[in-house]
């Protein structure tokens, strides 16, 4: 069995075991992390940080989580909301006043979150991805595909600036500014919207599913998922260097499993985790107002969505291209996430799902 690193409480020994299992079938390598009340009951990580498997998987190794990335954009729109700096049934126009081009004046700062705005796919190269003026300016004056709120196409690049640019507009700091400040430093998560250089040699690379190369290009999973629409990212547009150091506040965020359980854990526990209060017990319970339920046009599969996240009966989150997930359970007080190096085709990637299950059968031996 693969060497699994860390701590966890032996009634949740069945994470680490299945994080074992992933490697031994041939994943390079990943962390999982499980927080009840806000503490690691488990937080454990293995295998390598390298397609070459030549540097391990370290405590403080960090992955791109890629749209998992979209819960700590969520998480500080709903910061902003809950100070009442944010309204969510403003125009958007209200904040961004050149986002009302083309027809865009009814988008609400809700459609935003919920995939619902109009603005599902990102139609620039990918280079403007890494110039936060370029893109939101596209953005700005691209017209709709449907009318506000009437119907769901996920916004898998453009969410983030759409948010993110609100965020700029409110508080004069960009997404990965505001987050560092007023989520991850007080917190003291390891997790970065916008990566500088010093890090680097702690980033384990995306490597792409088996016998496929670095030209592997994002796609929806669902069988009736409309056709690819759009600029395709590539798996070496995700390992570049351009891509860690830019802000896009929807998929390049790089942390681990431990990092990204302890800041949704403000999510699991009303508000405050650590003795640090980010939110009112109201605005943490925001997150999961449903918005949408239906047939997502973009993913082609049914989805509900609350403010910025995936419900899931009651519990939500949301995963990455590749494999990573976080959930949130607030009645459990619990949040299980996971982060990996290794894709697998989303179609067939059950590894996230699996972890959270095995985090489950934990709790109830928890609970007893």
């Amino acid at each position: 069995m693969a060497d699994i690193q860390g701590t966890y409480d032996d009634l949740f020994s069945a994470v680490p075991t299945g994080l074992a299992a992933l490697l031994d079938e041939g994943d390079v390598g990943g962390s999982v992390a499980v927080f009840v009340d806000g503490e690691p009951v488990v937080d454990v990580w293995g295998g390598f940080a390298d397609a070459g498997r030549t540097a391990p998987w370290d405590r403080d190794t960090i992955t791109n989580v890629f749209s998992t990335t979209k819960t700590m954009t969520a998480l500080c729109a709903l910061i902003l909301a809950d100070r009442g700096d944010l309204d969510l049934d403003a125009q958007v126009a209200r904040y961004w006043p050149e986002f009302a081009a083309a027809g865009k004046d009814k988008v609400l700062v809700r459609h935003l979150l919920s995939h619902t705005a109009g603005l599902p796919h990102w139609e620039g190269p990918v280079e403007e991805l890494y110039d936060w003026s370029a893109a939101t300016s596209r953005l700005a004056a691209q017209p709709l595909l449907w009318e506000p709120g009437t119907a769901a196409g996920y916004h898998s690049l453009t969410q983030g600036f759409l948010v993110g640019e609100v965020v700029r507009r409110i508080t004069g700091r960009t997404l990965g500014e505001f987050l560092a400040q007023e989520v991850t430093g007080p917190l003291g998560a390891d997790f970065h919207i916008g990566l500088p250089a010093e890090h680097d040699h702690r980033v384990a690379r995306t490597v792409p599913p088996p016998g496929r190369d670095e030209d592997y290009t994002a796609s929806a999973p669902g069988p009736d998922a409309t056709p690819a629409a759009g600029t395709a990212m590539r798996v070496r547009d995700a390992n570049s260097v351009a891509w860690r150091r830019a802000q896009i506040p929807a998929a390049s965020g790089f942390g681990n499993a431990r990092s990204v359980a302890l800041v949704q854990s403000v999510l699991a526990c009303r508000g405050t985790v650590g003795g640090v209060r980010l939110l009112s017990a109201a605005g943490a319970e925001r997150a999961r107002e449903e918005q949408f339920s239906g047939e997502d046009r973009v993913i082609g599969m049914t989805q509900r969505y609350g403010l910025g996240f995936g419900l899931f009966g009651t519990s939500f989150g949301w995963g990455g291209w590749g494999g990573s997930l976080v959930v949130i359970d607030p009645e459990a007080r619990m949040v299980v996430a996971y982060a990996t190096d290794q894709m697998r085709e989303p179609a067939e990637d059950t590894r996230g799902m699996d972890l959270v299950m095995s985090a489950y059968d934990g709790l109830q031996g928890l609970r007893r």
